[in-house]
């Protein structure tokens, strides 16, 4: 005999053929059904063969509605013969099925009650979901051509939980498109736009065609154009042969409209503002259920396009007070420069080597923007020291030391007074935090260890990083053999061990384009390539040996080229 579990598996396959409205693929896995169970004697098998049987026969053709009951009364005979639950399930259901088509609702919710207390039982072939739809679709009036599937009631709660969750307006239209799409069956679903400007119609999002290739036309042509304009809904059987229809937009995209569904979307004042289009009914001609389906998501969509506007308005004002501060932000920092030529440059420079150790450790994108704002004005507080001290050549006393040292806290008192967010009082701690110590020793507030934000942290290797690094009234560039010395010998105290590590272990390629940054000059491509293989404690490891091949004296010089030089030259 053959093993009932294939047989269930064939079961299910037509089963799924018929939920696809794939009839002709349902009936030929169904022969084999049938063939299979009655050689074996397996009753299930046959009833259930014939109530699909019957089912499929009532669909493609609905004059066989007689014949089809009569089958389906065999079929429960059958069924209750093998004593089979699932038989008669699945009877119970076809039963329901074809009332329902028939709009005999009262004895189809019947037949799929009996059906889901059926289910309760033995549902091997998963129809509790499928008899549940069915019954919410008898409950609210609608149309027995809606599918199973994509439940109508479900595609309008997950439009409605978009509309709350998403913030992508574009995102959000396609989600209302798409579950559009699938809730009335269609082939297509476009959201339409009106530029009242240009008084042009525009695809906001048509799914099923490239999102590259926008639609545009006329808001006075085609059958969009005249929901737009009237506000009238429209339900077209046959596109071509209504005189409104533009066939231009088939022509350019290769696509054959036959059934069109379209209604006007308003805002909350009434206006409308585009139109909703749907394409191409699955199975058949567009409902009044669709209609009124429609009118719902329109609605819904109504609310989103309502909503992208405030949104838009709300990203374009963020942008512009971004602008402005961040325009804020330069103006203070370049305050500083005009103070002193000399150093000119030095917050700029901070900032691009705080942001590459800062992505080294791991900080997220928004942590990273903050550190470099906080970089920008880390200095900003020289404002208050004399120009004498400021831009003294030569060592200072230590009482002129003292009041260069006032520069941390004056940057405090200035940023603090400015009102701002959160994030602003977090780019006023880092900025604060620059001349703290690991050990506790740095000023003005002696932090010590992770009691100085990581930014802050951060800060002081990149500003020691480009004291030692740049040319000041009284001195060169320190050597880097120097100046990664002295990162070393600060590992512990001045500095987070961790951070000197990472710092050194930056590839020395982005370090150099650091030191470029003002004079536009550029690294040729095998020296980056070189030096993408590097970081400066290799760079300190050739330059402090006592003695080097040829390879790595090349490689010392070559690193001391780019270090040293000022003017735009090789490679640029």
């Amino acid at each position: 005999m053959v093993q009932v579990s294939e047989t269930e598996k064939i079961i299910t396959k037509a089963l799924n053929a018929i939920d696809e409205k794939d009839y002709k693929k349902a009936r030929k896995i169904l022969n084999s059904v049938y063939d299979i169970s009655r050689s074996e004697k397996y009753s299930e098998g046959i009833s259930i063969t014939l109530s699909l049987m019957a089912f499929i026969n009532y669909s493609e053709d609905k004059s066989k509605y007689e014949s089809a009951t009569a089958m389906l009364d065999d079929a429960k005979y059958m069924a209750q013969r093998a004593d089979s639950t699932t038989a008669i399930l699945i009877n119970e259901l076809a039963l329901g099925n074809v009332n329902f088509s028939e709009n005999n609702k009262d004895v189809a919710l019947i037949h799929y009650n009996n059906a889901l207390k059926l289910a309760a039982e033995d549902d091997k072939y998963h129809l509790a979901d499928n008899i549940n739809t069915r019954i919410r679709q008898l409950q609210n009036n609608m149309d027995y051509s809606l599918p199973t599937k994509s439940d109508p009631l479900v595609s309008l709660v997950k439009i409605s939980r978009s509309i709350t969750a998403l913030t992508d307006v574009d995102e959000l239209l396609k989600v209302i498109a798409e579950e559009t799409k699938n809730a009335i069956q269609a082939d297509r679903c476009t959201v339409f736009l009106w530029d009242k400007d240009t008084d042009e119609l525009w695809s906001k999002v048509a799914l099923g065609i490239d999102e590259s290739k926008e639609i545009r036309f006329p808001a006075d042509k085609g059958l969009a154009g005249y929901v737009v304009k009237t506000g009238e809904a429209l339900n077209i059987v046959d596109a071509y042969s209504d005189p409104r229809f533009n066939p231009e937009v088939d022509k350019n995209t290769g696509y054959k409209t036959k059934t069109i569904l379209c209604m006007p979307i308003m805002n909350n004042n009434r206006e409308i503002i585009g139109a909703f289009q749907v394409l191409n009914k699955i199975d058949g001609v567009f409902t009044k259920n669709d209609e009124d389906l429609l009118i719902a998501i329109g609605g819904s969509a109504s609310i989103a396009l309502e909503n992208a506007q405030l949104f838009d308005k709300q990203l374009q004002m963020y942008h512009e007070q971004k602008l402005l501060f961040e325009s804020f932000i330069d103006t203070l920092a370049m305050s500083i420069d005009a103070r002193d030529k000399i150093t000119a440059g030095h917050s700029a420079r901070v900032r691009m080597y705080s942001t590459l150790l800062a992505q080294e450790v791991g900080m997220n994108k928004k942590e990273v923007a903050l550190l470099e704002k906080a970089a920008t004005l880390h200095d900003i507080g020289k404002i208050g020291i004399r120009d004498s001290v400021l831009q003294k050549d030569g060592k200072l006393t230590d009482d002129e030391y003292k009041h260069i040292q006032e520069h941390v806290r004056i940057t405090h008192n200035i940023l603090n007074r400015i009102y701002m967010s959160s994030d602003f009082r977090m780019i006023t701690e880092m900025a604060c935090s620059h001349h703290e110590k690991w050990d506790g020793s740095g000023y003005y507030r002696h932090l010590k260890g992770e009691e100085i934000t990581l930014g802050g942290r951060i800060l002081a290797v990149a500003d020691v990083f480009d004291a030692i690094t740049s040319k000041r009234h009284y001195r060169d560039k320190m050597p880097i053999v120097n100046v990664i010395d002295i990162l070393l010998k600060g590992s512990g105290s001045h500095f987070q061990p961790e951070l000197v590590d990472t710092f050194l272990s930056i590839p020395v390629t982005k370090i150099i384009k650091v030191f470029l940054s003002e004079t536009n000059s550029k690294m040729t491509t095998d020296d980056e390539n070189m030096f993408n293989k590097l970081g400066l404690i290799d760079i300190y490891k050739i330059g402090a040996a006592d003695t080097k091949t040829e390879e790595e004296q090349n490689i010392f010089d070559l690193f001391n080229y780019y270090y040293h030089k000022e003017k735009d030259v090789k490679g640029a």
